[in-house]
């Protein structure tokens, strides 16, 4: 078992390189970074909202997640303004968002059509003020994906930041 676990973390390692730097590094990496930071930032970073997962089949995905894993979900809710449908899977501690496409120009539909069989999409964190976050990331050479934020499918502002600004992640950030 440990044999399994050390080559498990080996091969970790190598994916994300900063693990490899000595711990002192990694501290004045993280003091460099508070250093740049506003003394009174007028935003933050808020709890994980939800997870999004890309389904090819999106009833057979609610079927799964209510009927084998025993979850609550949700009502399929058709967001023509973004392409899908999407459907909320309730974890207790945060949630899943099943997305669909709807439509031919669906972003989903480019997606499901490199990734056949789905997969994760992006994950959605809450900020407390979407607007000044916006700014601020404008500042950091932080890339947002649309020109202002857009209503979400929880009827809140959201905006979108480009996964290569985000170690390959599509982030949401989304108003609380």
């Amino acid at each position: 078992m440990a044999r399994v676990l050390k080559a498990v973390i080996s091969s970790a390692v190598g994916l994300f390189p900063r693990l490899q730097t000595p711990v002192p590094t990694v501290r004045t990496f993280a003091m460099s970074l508070s250093s740049h930071q506003a003394a009174d930032p007028v935003w933050n970073l808020g709890r994980l909202n939800h997870v999004a997962v890309a389904v090819p089949d999106l009833e057979k995905a609610k079927a799964f997640y209510k009927n084998v894993l025993g979850a609550q979900v949700g009502e399929t809710v058709p967001l023509p303004e973004h392409g899908v449908s999407v459907v909320f899977v309730n974890l207790g501690n945060t949630k899943m968002e099943l997305l669909h496409p709807l439509g031919n120009d669906s972003p989903i539909a480019g997606f499901l059509q490199k990734n056949k069989a789905g997969g994760m999409h992006h994950i959605c964190i809450e900020v407390d003020n979407i607007n000044a976050a916006v700014m601020d990331l404008k500042d950091k050479k932080i890339r947002i994906l649309s020109e202002e934020a857009k209503i979400g499918a929880h009827g809140k502002p959201v905006i979108f930041l480009h996964p290569k600004d985000c170690g390959g992640v599509l982030v949401e950030l989304e108003q609380v």
